[in-house]
């Protein structure tokens, strides 16, 4: 059965279209108009073992926010569709992310109700901007699109990290391999929904 999920969404703001196929080998074709999002989104993709394809323009020349939240929110809804009725998969994951000197965790539960809950990046670098086009502060409102429009209980935590591309990145890459963990096929559970209400 396959489980990609395809969604397109236009505004004044931006034009996005993700499509994502949960059981792929990592293969990536990422453009979204901010540099440093499109080496995020590729480490998602690559590490959370997704064919991932990201296609974006928007206003980028007053600001990377409109594209990343959009594409954050797309692709939330893509993961939506492609999970289906969610039956057969592991449902929890969790990895550590260790990047030079940075620590990052991810915590997935693919529950069907959205809840996000993001601490530990140093307030100090709020106003950095990576690369010169992505605000680092739209780390959680990234996360929290994304995990809205799954509907997936997100948990990210920074230990500790001193420099910001480190930190953005373990984060990216944790949250791709605790979901990747998550939406994994279940052999002991079947064909069945992982929950005691037999719905996620």
């Amino acid at each position: 059965m396959s489980r990609v999920g395809k969604v397109e969404r236009t505004t004044r703001e931006s034009s996005v279209y993700v499509e994502i196929d949960l059981d792929g080998t990592g293969q990536v074709e990422i453009s979204t108009g901010v540099p440093f999002y499109d080496h995020m989104l590729t480490a998602f993709g690559v590490h959370g073992c997704f064919d991932l394809i990201v296609r974006a323009t928007g206003d980028t020349h007053i600001d990377a926010h409109h594209s990343v939240e959009d594409i954050a929110i797309v692709l939330g809804q893509a993961l939506r569709e492609a999970l289906g009725d969610k039956k057969g998969i592991r449902r929890f994951g969790d990895c550590w992310i260790p990047m030079d000197e940075t620590l990052a965790h991810a915590s997935v539960d693919v529950s069907g109700r959205p809840y996000t809950v993001h601490r530990g990046e140093p307030e100090q670098f709020n106003s950095f901007v990576i690369g010169g086009n992505y605000p680092f502060v739209l780390n959680r409102h990234v996360f929290e699109s994304l995990a809205f429009h799954a509907q997936i209980a997100l948990h990210v935590r920074v230990e500790y990290g001193r420099d910001p591309h480190h930190i953005a990145e373990a984060e990216y890459k944790a949250i791709a391999r605790a979901l990747r963990a998550a939406v994994e096929p279940d052999p002991r559970v079947g064909g069945v929904v992982p929950s005691t209400k037999g719905v996620l």
